[in-house]
C-alpha cells in the first residue's frame, strides 16, 4: 500500500559502504524510480543506426508515447511509424492480422520502400502467444524485397535472459546476409559511439593493414551489408558481446571480446590478445602509459581534493574507474549503480580492501527521488545520473564510454574531468536530451 511521505527520508536501503556491500547486487530489487537523466541510448536510437531502415512499433498507444517522442526529438519521424493495439484486438484475438495489415498499410503509403524494416512487438504479443513466425512469413511473401527484422519492446523481460539492450544490439545485425569472407577486415559491433581513432586498438588495426568496418561508418544499406564480409568481429561493450558471438557463429567467423576497462594490466592483456589473434605488431606500452599518467597527474593538480562521484551510465566499469582514480589520489566518494557485472569482481574486492568507506548508491531505488541532492561543496560528477543526484553543474557529460578505449581512453578521461571541473554546465538542460550524440544516426 502506498503511503504519503511526510518529513525527511533516510537513506536506509539506498546507500551502503562498499565494505558492507554484497556483490554483484548490493541493493534489493523492488519498486523503481527513473531519474530524468536521458542521455543513454534506447532501442529507437540503436535501431536508427541501420541506414535507410524504417522502424515500426506495435503496441498500445500509452506505451508508444516514449518511442514516438524519441523519434521526434532526433528528427527521424520519416523513418518511424506505429501500429496501435486497441482493446478489441485483444478480445477478438486478431493480433496477427493487425500486425500484418498494419505493416502492409504503412509500407504501401511510404514514398519509397525501405530496404529493411525493424518491427518492434511488445509485451502483449508474448502474453497472448501471438504467432510471430507466421506474421513474418506473410510479410516476407508480400514484400520479398524488404528485410524484416524482429525487434522487441518488452520491458517485462529485462531481468531474465538477454536484456532489451542486449537484444537490440544483437538484432542490429540480424539483417546481415552471408557473403564471401574479406581478408584482413574487422567489424567492430554494438557500440553507440565509434572507438576513438587515437586509441591503441584502432592504431594497431590501421597500422597493421586491417580494414575496419563499423555501422557508424555506413551511409547506405549496401555499406551496412558489407559488414557480413568481415573476417573477424570484435566487441568492446558488455551489452554487445552476446550479439557479436551470435553473429560470428551464424556467419562462421571469429569473435573477439576485448572489453573497455580502466586497469592498465587488463588493457595490456586486451591488446596482447588482439595482436596475437590478428597477427599485429605490438607496440610497447610504456609511452602510452606515460601519456595517461601525465594526464591524470595534470588533472589531479587542479582538481585536488574535490569530491568525485561516478555513475554506471558513463562507463560499463564504474568500479574500475573509481579504482583508477583513487589510486591516483582523486577523492572518489560515491559510485551510483544498481548492480555490477561479473567483470568488476576484482575491482570490487580491491575497493573493499583499499577504500572501504566508498559509498555505493542505487539509481532506481524509490528513495532516490526524495533524498537531498544539493551538496555543501563543489562536486565533480562523471555521468549524467551522478550529476543529477548531486545537483552538480561540474560534470563529464559522457554515456556508454563515449568511444574511449585503452590507455588513450584513460588520458582522455582525465582531460574530460579537468574540463568539467573548470567549466560549469547547465546540467538540467543537458541531461534531458535523449540519446546523447545520436544525431549521427540521421
Amino acid at each position: 500500500m502506498l503511503t504519503r511521505v511526510n518529513g525527511p527520508v533516510d537513506d536506509t536501503g539506498a546507500a551502503v559502504a562498499i565494505k558492507d556491500a554484497s556483490f554483484p547486487a548490493p541493493f534489493a530489487s523492488g519498486l523503481e524510480y527513473a531519474a530524468p537523466a536521458r542521455g543513454t541510448w534506447n532501442i529507437v536510437h540503436v535501431g536508427m543506426l541501420i541506414p535507410q531502415a524504417h522502424q515500426i512499433f506495435v503496441c498500445a498507444q500509452g506505451c508508444l508515447r516514449g518511442v514516438v517522442l524519441t523519434a521526434a526529438e532526433m528528427g527521424a519521424q520519416e523513418r518511424f511509424s506505429t501500429v496501435a493495439i486497441e482493446e478489441h484486438n485483444v478480445l477478438e484475438g486478431d493480433l496477427e492480422e493487425l500486425l500484418v495489415d498494419g505493416v502492409t498499410d504503412i509500407l504501401r503509403r511510404l514514398p519509397k520502400r525501405p530496404p529493411a524494416v525493424l518491427i518492434y512487438t511488445s509485451c502483449i504479443h508474448h502474453f497472448l502467444a501471438c504467432d510471430l513466425p507466421l506474421v513474418y512469413q506473410r510479410l516476407g511473401e508480400r514484400f520479398p524485397e524488404v528485410d524484416f527484422v524482429d525487434c522487441y519492446m518488452n520491458p517485462i523481460m529485462r531481468k531474465s535472459g538477454l536484456t532489451p539492450d542486449q537484444l537490440m544490439r544483437r538484432q542490429l545485425y540480424a539483417a546481415l546476409k552471408p557473403r564471401p569472407r574479406e581478408e584482413r577486415t574487422v567489424g567492430i559491433l554494438g557500440n553507440c559511439f565509434p572507438l576513438e581513432e587515437s586509441s591503441e586498438l584502432m592504431r594497431m588495426l590501421r597500422g597493421g593493414g586491417w580494414t575496419v568496418r563499423d555501422i557508424h561508418y555506413c551511409r547506405s544499406y549496401a555499406e551496412y551489408q558489407r559488414l557480413a564480409g568481415c573476417e573477424t568481429f570484435l566487441t568492446t561493450f558488455p551489452a554487445a558481446r552476446a550479439g557479436g558471438e551470435a553473429l560470428a557463429q551464424r556467419l562462421g567467423r571469429e569473435h573477439l571480446y576485448l572489453p573497455g576497462c580502466w586497469g592498465y594490466d587488463e588493457i595490456g592483456r586486451n591488446l596482447d590478445t588482439l595482436a596475437e589473434a590478428l597477427e599485429l605488431p605490438r607496440e610497447e606500452d610504456g609511452e602510452a602509459v606515460e601519456r595517461a599518467e601525465e594526464a591524470l597527474a595534470a588533472a589531479h593538480r587542479i582538481i585536488g581534493q574535490c569530491p568525485v562521484v561516478i555513475d554506471y551510465t558513463a562507463t560499463a566499469r564504474p568500479l574500475g574507474l573509481a579504482r583508477l582514480l583513487l589510486a591516483h589520489g582523486f577523492q572518489v566518494r560515491t559510485v551510483y549503480a544498481d548492480s555490477f557485472s561479473g567483470e568488476e569482481k576484482e575491482d570490487f574486492l580491491w575497493l573493499q580492501a583499499h577504500a572501504p568507506e566508498l559509498t555505493l548508491r542505487p539509481t532506481v531505488q524509490v528513495k532516490m527521488r526524495l533524498l537531498p541532492r544539493q551538496r555543501p561543496e563543489k562536486t565533480l560528477a562523471i555521468g549524467q545520473k551522478a550529476a543529477y543526484f548531486t545537483a552538480s553543474r561540474f560534470f563529464v557529460n559522457l554515456v556508454e564510454g563515449g568511444g574511449l578505449y585503452g590507455y588513450d581512453g584513460v588520458r582522455r578521461m582525465a582531460q574530460l574531468m579537468l574540463d568539467a571541473y573548470l567549466h560549469e554546465r547547465d546540467t538540467r538542460t543537458l541531461i534531458q536530451v535523449k540519446g546523447l550524440g545520436c544525431g549521427c544516426c540521421v
